[in-house]
């Protein structure tokens, strides 16, 4: 398996720490998660591990190394994990995503976990609060796009979600029946090229708590990890993120042994 970190973040100062999250996730892994829930033992050494060397003082420079280490990862791997940083770096990642789905005439398919919809009108280089719209201001097709697990809004980005006709599933609507939920994944990615970007504060604070945007009501550990374990059985699955992790405010670990976990899901 290629795990990617990528120690990227511009989230205007409020998400610094995030870059050491690939690092201790991966530490996590290793000496603390020895097998899947299955059983299965996870062979570490296994792993192809790489690192996209970024300046977080150079946004533009870092997008860029981030866009053209991505798309060759699309081109050449089977599937990809990137370890972020914040959720800037999704920007980047999928636009490579993206642009390896056109150059290979095959159809895109995005779904993201998150507390927050990231539409906010859009910086020059975006930010951990705007990227998902400007990947969709740059041609990502709205209607292929799935958000999972939105409970906090700006007007404005509600507005956006309605004028696109993006679709979203609420936490209550997940807990109805997990199940169900799962196969509609399925049915919504068949035939699809799928990426998923999971941005950690979709969980409650509860389970992971070292996060920026802290939103009470969110999945359980016990939710997400099974959602994954359903993603991973996706034949198309190409790439995930797993993003907002800050190791400087998980005094307890929580929220790093959760992102190892369900790394360890994936691989």
């Amino acid at each position: 398996m290629y795990v990617v970190k990528v120690p990227g973040i511009n989230g205007l100062g409020k998400t610094q720490g995030c870059e050491k999250a690939g690092n201790a996730i991966l530490k996590m892994l290793k000496e603390q998660v020895h097998s899947k829930e299955s059983g299965e033992a996870i062979e570490f050494e296994k792993l192809e591990l790489e690192e996209i060397h970024l300046n977080n003082d150079n946004i533009e420079l870092s997008n860029e190394l981030i866009y053209k280490n991505s798309f060759k990862a699309f081109e050449t791997k089977p599937r990809t994990i990137f370890l972020g940083g914040d959720h800037s770096v999704s920007y980047s990642l999928v636009r490579g995503f993206f642009d390896y789905c056109q150059n290979s005439s095959r159809e895109p398919c995005l779904i993201v976990f998150d507390a927050h919809p990231d539409l906010m009108e859009p910086m020059q280089e975006p930010t951990h609060e705007e990227w998902l719209r400007r990947i969709i201001e740059e041609g990502f097709p709205a209607e292929n796009i799935l958000l999972v697990g939105v409970r906090n809004s700006w007007k404005t980005e509600t507005d956006y979600l309605k004028e696109k006709g993006i679709r979203t599933i609420s936490i209550n609507d997940l807990r109805e029946n997990l199940s169900d939920f799962c196969h509609a994944i399925m049915e919504f990615s068949s035939g699809k090229e799928l990426y998923v970007s999971l941005d950690m504060d979709v969980v409650d604070p509860a389970f992971a708590p070292a996060v920026y945007y802290k939103e009470p009501g969110g999945l359980s550990s016990r939710e997400i990890l099974y959602i994954f374990q359903r993603i991973n059985k996706v034949k198309k699955l190409r790439g995930v993120d797993i993003v907002e992790v800050n190791p400087d405010k998980d005094a307890l670990g929580l929220t790093v042994k959760l992102g190892a976990e369900i790394l360890s899901e994936l691989i």
